[in-house]
C-alpha cells in the first residue's frame, strides 16, 4: 500500500521504517529541511523503560502546590484562555488515583520494555550509532522518605521483571563514581539496570538514512494545512504544496497532531508539555555521568552522550509557545553543577526547548481511529524516545493488518471512549 507519514521526529521515522520494512510505499512529510529538528532534536538521551510512568501520581497536586514555592522548581504553570489546557489538567487530576496510577504505569511499561528491546533488535539490524550505552539509569533521591516512597514502583517493575537495584549511597557512587564527591548530598538510588541512553536527534537522522535506503520517500519543507474526508476516509493531505495522497495515512505529529485532527470531530486530549535541555561539553571524564542520573527532586536527568552531558528536564504549561525562557535554565544548571560539578563547561552549554505531546493518563496513542485508513502514532509524552521504536513497530503491525506483538490494550484511541472503524458522524458523537 501507499501510506503517508504525518511528521519526521523519532516517532515519523521509525513509523516509516517499519512500514517500509513490511513491504509499504512510505512517504514521510514533514515542514523541517531535515528528520528530527523539533522534539526529537534536544531531548534528556533517554531510554528508560524502568522510569516509565505517569504524571498522574498519588500526591502530585500536593507536590504542584510544594513545587511553587521552590526556587529551581520543576513545573510551571502559564494559565491561557484555552479549553483544551484546562480540561487536559482537570483529566490529569482524576487520573492522580493509586489504582489509576498503577493502571497506567503499567501500560507504559509494556510498551517501553518492548520498544527498548525493539532497539536493540534495529540496531544490530541496521547497524547505526548514536552515542548509545547500555548501563542503566539511577535515580537519586536526596532525601530518605523519596527513597521509602518507592514502593509501588518497585511492586511494578517485579510484576513485568524488570531488573533494578535499590541503593545506598555507596551502591549509587559504585554505579555512578562522580558521585563520590557530592555524597552527602543523596540518601540513596533506584538503579534500573536494562535502561540505556543515547542522541535521539543522531538516531532519528541515522534510520531516516537507513529508510531512504528501503525506499522510504522523505518531502521536507512541505507545511501540512489540513486531512481532506468524505466522512469515512482520508481521501488526502492538503500541504502548501498541492494535496498528496495515499492508501494510507499516519498522523505522527507530536504536539500537533490534535490541531489536525480536531476539524474532522477527532479530538485527542494530547497537550504540549514544554521542557527545556543544556548540551554541555565534558571537561573532565571523570567527573562526568556514565549513564543517566534522574534527580527525583527536581526531575532533571544529567546523561552522558559521547563527549557531550545532555542535562534534560522541567515542565511548563504554556501551550505552544516555544520561547528560550533564561529563568527556566535554572534548575538545569544548578543540577548539573550541583552534582557533577567538574563535568562540563556550563559557560558553553547550548540551550534548548521542546514540546512533549502529553496525555493526561500517561500512556500514548496507537492505531486505528473512526476515519477507515487513518492511523495515530502520538501522545508519547516525555518517552518518545524511549517508546519509539515498538511504538513504530507496533503501528505498522496495525497498518499491515498482523496482529501485534503485545497487548496494546490500553494504548488507542478506545480508551477515551471513541469507537474506531466507523464514520466521522459517530467520532464526532463519541467526542461530543
Amino acid at each position: 500500500m501507499k501510506v503517508l507519514v504525518l511528521g519526521s521526529g523519532v516517532i515519523g521515522v521509525t513509523s516509516a521504517y517499519f512500514l517500509a520494512k513490511a513491504g509499504h510505499e512510505v512517504t514521510v512529510v514533514d515542514r523541517q529541511p531535515a528528520a528530527g529538528l523539533e522534539t526529537s532534536y534536544g531531548n534528556a538521551g533517554e531510554v528508560s523503560p524502568g522510569y516509565s510512568s505517569p504524571w498522574a501520581a498519588p500526591g502530585l497536586p500536593f507536590k504542584a502546590v510544594k513545587w511553587l514555592f521552590m526556587k529551581n522548581r520543576p513545573l510551571v504553570i502559564w494559565p491561557k484562555m484555552d479549553p483544551a489546557q484546562w480540561a487536559w489538567g482537570l483529566s490529569l487530576l482524576r487520573n492522580c488515583t493509586a489504582e489509576r496510577y498503577e493502571i497506567n504505569k503499567a501500560r507504559m511499561v509494556r510498551i517501553a520494555e518492548y520498544s527498548r528491546d525493539t532497539l536493540r533488535d534495529l540496531r544490530a539490524e541496521a547497524g547505526i550509532r548514536y552515542d548509545e550505552r547500555t548501563k542503566g539509569t539511577l535515580q537519586l533521591f536526596r532525601k530518605q522518605e523519596q527513597l521509602d516512597a518507592t514502593g509501588a514502583d518497585i511492586a511494578i517493575l517485579k510484576r513485568f521483571g524488570v531488573p533494578f537495584e535499590l541503593l545506598d549511597r555507596d551502591g549509587c557512587i559504585a554505579a555512578e563514581p562522580a558521585l563520590a564527591r557530592v555524597r552527602e548530598k543523596f540518601a540513596g538510588g533506584l538503579r534500573l539496570t536494562g535502561d540505556e541512553t543515547g542522541d535521539c536527534f543522531k538516531f532519528t537522522q541515522a534510520l531516516a538514512e537507513r529508510a531512504r535506503d528501503l525506499g522510504v520517500t522523505f518531502r521536507y519543507g512541505v507545511g501540512i494545512r489540513s486531512l481532506a474526508g468524505d466522512g469515512r476516509r482520508i481521501t488526502g493531505v492538503v500541504t502548501d504544496q498541492g494535496e498528496l495522497t495515499a492508501d494510507r495515512y499516519v498522523v505522527a505529529l507530536g504536539s500537533y497532531s490534535p490541531l489536525l485532527l480536531k476539524p474532522l470531530g477527532i479530538r485527542i486530549p494530547v497537550y504540549p508539555v514544554k521542557g527545556y535541555s543544556l548540551t554541555v561539553p565534558i571537561t573532565d571524564p571523570a567527573g562526568a555521568p556514565e549513564s543517566t542520573v534522574m534527580d527525583e527532586t527536581y526531575k532533571v536527568a544529567v546523561t552522558r552522550l559521547g563527549d557531550r552531558i545532555r542535562v534534560g528536564g522541567t515542565a511548563e504549561l504554556a501551550g505552544y509557545d516555544l520561547t528560550l525562557r533564561p529563568s527556566r535554565r535554572g534548575p538545569l544548571d544548578h543540577v548539573v553543577t550541583d552534582l557533577f560539578p567538574r563535568g562540563g563547561d556550563v559557560s558553553r552549554a547550548e540551550y534548548w526547548t521542546g514540546l512533549r505531546p502529553m496525555t493526561p493518563d500517561g500512556p500514548p496513542i496507537i492505531g486505528p481511529t473512526p476515519l477507515a485508513n487513518l492511523y495515530l502514532n502520538t501522545g508519547h509524552g516525555t518517552l518518545g524516545w524511549t517508546m519509539a521504536a515498538g511504538s513504530g513497530r507496533v503501528l505498522a503491525d496495525m497498518v499491515s493488518g498482523r496482529t501485534a506483538d503485545i497487548d496494546l490494550e490500553g494504548m488507542t484511541i478506545g480508551r477515551y471512549g471513541v469507537a474506531t472503524g466507523g464514520t466521522l458522524a459517530q467520532a464526532k458523537g463519541a467526542h461530543a
